[in-house]
């Protein structure tokens, strides 16, 4: 992991410890007030915030409006259940990743598993043992910490990326459409929801390398000579470094690796053609394709989309693009412009919308 990320994360897993910091915010969810007593009195040598509640209707409207950094519920509750309430927790994108801590008084492997098929990360058998109670939480929160910095850094990644774009004063919203158009073709061609969201991701972050590249090269308005297009075309394997570290970031690879390919394998870097240029490096280098041409730069005017459609079946002809992807990418567009695209994806939303539908 690059070292400026790293630190991130290290700063994040020891922030909580800080004296100085925010103490980790604790949810106890149990009906018994006796219990919920107890359990204080065990971390009461801590500096942990403790917020109680009696029910999981109740504890379900503190995590939506609250910051929590870790729950502690008993496996029996009214009305609705530890396990139930313990799966609503992980299918919610804001709080699937808060730890869940179950504990019951009623012996029998059975509860266990019922509780950690749920989504509970940890399971503890009533009477609870302060110093056992107390590690796990410690250990639980240190997960959490470490989860949150990576996602910090996840943020970070794209920060850079849209700091790349803003170089360029003409390439203003490029990677907003491009994640659009990319999309767009690739629920027509009905790929996962995962291989959208690495779509979508990849239209943001597949220049990123060029973070590498001087600008009296990115911005030179003549030719380049041949040392300069050396480091302009490093930019895919710099951008695939610099995304390496990051595991949620592993189908968006091949994209910012791969996205200059082309059929014929005369593109970069690995010289590459045919299907064995990834499926989604080629969905995102034809939405670029498209888009880059279809925009104003300093040295062109934008291009209708009839004069963009013949300018990319030409390069089909020559056997630089993939012809059934262009095919069909031409088909979805038609004749309307990069800024009513959004329209043409089956989601009909905005998209500020489609980023939350991908990456829920």
């Amino acid at each position: 992991m690059p070292e400026e990320l790293m630190t991130t994360v290290e700063i994040g897993i020891a922030e909580w410890e800080d004296s100085t910091a925010a103490p980790p915010a604790i949810l106890i969810v149990d009906d018994n007030e006796i219990n919920r007593r107890l359990i204080r009195a065990m971390l009461k040598t801590t500096s942990y915030h403790i917020v109680e509640c009696h029910k999981a209707v109740e504890a379900l409207e503190i995590l939506h409006s609250d910051k929590v950094d870790l729950v502690i519920l008993d496996l029996m509750l009214p009305e609705m259940g530890g396990p139930e309430f313990c799966r609503r927790l992980k299918a919610d994108r804001r709080t699937r990743f808060i730890p869940v801590l179950m504990m019951t008084s009623v012996q029998g492997f059975e509860n266990e598993v019922v509780g950690i098929t749920s989504g509970a990360d940890e399971f503890l058998t009533k009477p609870l043992h302060p110093a056992v109670l107390r590690a796990r939480i410690r250990s639980m929160l240190r997960n959490k910490a470490l989860i949150d910095s990576l996602d910090e850094a996840e943020s970070i990644l794209f920060a850079l990326a849209q700091a790349v774009e803003q170089r360029d004063q003409y390439t203003g919203m490029h990677c907003q459409r491009l994640a659009t158009y990319s999309v767009a073709l690739g629920e027509a061609l009905g790929l996962s929801r995962t291989e959208l969201r690495a779509l979508y991701r990849g239209g943001y972050l597949h220049d990123i390398g060029k973070i590498g590249v001087p600008d009296a090269i990115l911005f030179k308005k003549g030719a380049l000579t041949e040392e300069e297009w050396v480091v302009m075309r490093s930019h895919t394997t710099k951008g695939e470094e610099i995304c390496r570290p990051m595991k949620s970031l592993a189908l968006v690879l091949p994209i910012i690796r791969s996205h200059h390919e082309r059929w014929d394998g005369t593109g970069y870097p690995d010289g590459k053609s045919g299907e064995d240029v990834p499926l989604l490096a080629r969905v995102l280098q034809i939405a670029d394709i498209y888009d880059a041409l279809t925009t104003a730069r300093s040295y062109k005017v934008a291009l209708t989309h009839d004069e963009a459609a013949e300018l990319m079946m030409q390069e089909v002809e020559k056997g630089w693009r993939d012809p059934e992807l262009v095919s069909l990418f031409l088909d979805i567009v038609g004749d309307v412009r990069a800024q009513d695209l959004p329209a043409l994806s089956s989601m009909q939303l905005s998209l500020d919308n489609m980023r939350r539908q991908l990456m829920r």
